[in-house]
């Protein structure tokens, strides 16, 4: 067998797929449930050369692997609800700088303080809606721990390539949950590494002019090249401009790096999706209890099957509503009060159709729940 198999919590599979991905510097502040992603890194980063600090708070944190992304490290921070909050407004400045980042949310109950050691997913939409102002955002997520692994290497991988934020949306369950992992052996899997200019020492450098394919190389930050950081709108040079053209031209550019490969971003897994008239959606740990119920189902001949959702942002509509075409019931199942039920609504030709099955109490949603909101909406005719 390939790779080293090791029995790990889903916080150290995150863990390992970011090193794995090339991951230098580490800057956070504990906070349940993610406090072990911070644990681990502060023990492995420095046996590999690479840095971590423990910040003052989240605030520093997210400001900090923004100074350190651009003189050219991989980086990553990881935090919870109330840490995601105050990130916000540096998230913001990430994107408009085009600064490649990895913001690790590990969900717990809230709002405020919530009920820190329990389950939620309540931080769907802030992760797409959070910052102020127009712009796009890549949030992948994961129901296992070799998921959990494969989408944080695809995380730094899209960071990278797109010079954008993008953020892992986990969950306390599959957070703290024990399961089997197999670490790929280096190459297995493609690492992308950051594009550098092919621009010379004292000629003009455009930090911020996209070549053909879209990519925009970067110059580490002190090297041998000067330019402008700021989260102003700015021009190609990096200065800042309130020329209309400059403007539209870069929130377009924001938006459309991501949105137009909204195809190519998708990520899921399907089972039994192509016969079913009755869908299940869902993502996270969510995912595996829909799995253990559409998997149950099947077995007895009944047509029932599950889309799960590794992208949640950019939305991936037109796959869901293609999946959805043919199902007779479409039941979202998710731990809120319907984030993505509700863009599952908008996704679809006919919204009616979809229903959501959850909890909001913190616990975690089982089969058996599952189970007794589909007996619900079945006997009800619809």
């Amino acid at each position: 067998m390939k790779g080293t198999v090791r029995f790990v919590q889903g916080n150290e599979a995150c863990v390992e797929g970011a090193l794995y991905a090339g991951l230098k510097f580490f800057a956070g502040y504990p906070i349940t449930p993610s406090t072990e992603i911070a644990e681990h890194l502060s023990l492995r980063l420095p046996e590999i050369g690479g840095k971590f600090i423990q910040m003052e708070d989240e605030i520093a944190s997210m400001c900090a692997i923004i100074g350190a992304s651009l003189t050219g490290c991989k980086v990553m921070t990881a935090t919870s609800g109330p840490g995601f909050s105050l990130m916000q407004e540096a998230l913001g400045y990430a994107i408009m700088t085009e600064i490649p980042c990895v913001i690790v949310n590990v969900q717990r109950g809230g709002p405020s303080t919530g009920i820190p050691t329990h389950v939620s997913q309540g931080d769907v939409n802030q992760a797409r809606w959070g910052t102020h102002g127009d712009h796009s955002i890549v949030a992948l997520t994961a129901s296992n721990h070799q998921d959990v692994f494969a989408m944080t290497v695809e995380a730094f991988n899209i960071s990278e390539t797109y010079r954008t934020p993008v953020v892992l949306l986990l969950d306390e369950v599959v957070g703290h949950m024990r399961e089997r992992l197999v670490i790929p052996e280096a190459g297995e899997i493609p690492i992308v590494e950051r594009l550098k200019t092919s621009v010379r020492e004292g000629v003009d450098y455009h930090p911020y002019l996209p070549r053909e394919d879209g990519r925009l190389p970067m110059s580490d930050f002190g090297g041998v090249h000067r330019d402008n950081v700021t989260g102003l709108y700015h021009d190609m040079w990096g200065f800042p401009s309130d020329d209309p053209s400059v403007v539209h031209g870069l929130i377009r550019h924001l938006i459309d790096k991501i949105e137009n490969q909204t195809n190519y971003l998708t990520r899921y897994k399907e089972v039994g999706v192509e016969d079913a008239d009755c869908l299940l959606i869902s993502y996270g740990s969510s995912a595996r209890s829909a799995r253990h119920v559409v998997e149950n189902r099947r077995r007895r001949g009944e047509r029932y099957g599950l889309l799960e959702l590794q992208t949640l942002w950019p939305f991936p509509h037109e796959l869901v509503r293609s999946k959805c075409a043919n199902a007779r019931y479409i039941i979202v199942v998710e731990m809120n009060t319907g984030q993505v039920c509700q863009t599952v609504r908008l996704a679809v030709d006919r919204p009616e159709r979809v229903f959501l099955a959850n909890r909001i109490d913190g616990e975690f949603i089982t089969p058996t729940d599952i189970q007794g909101m589909l007996h619900l909406i079945q006997g009800k005719g619809l």
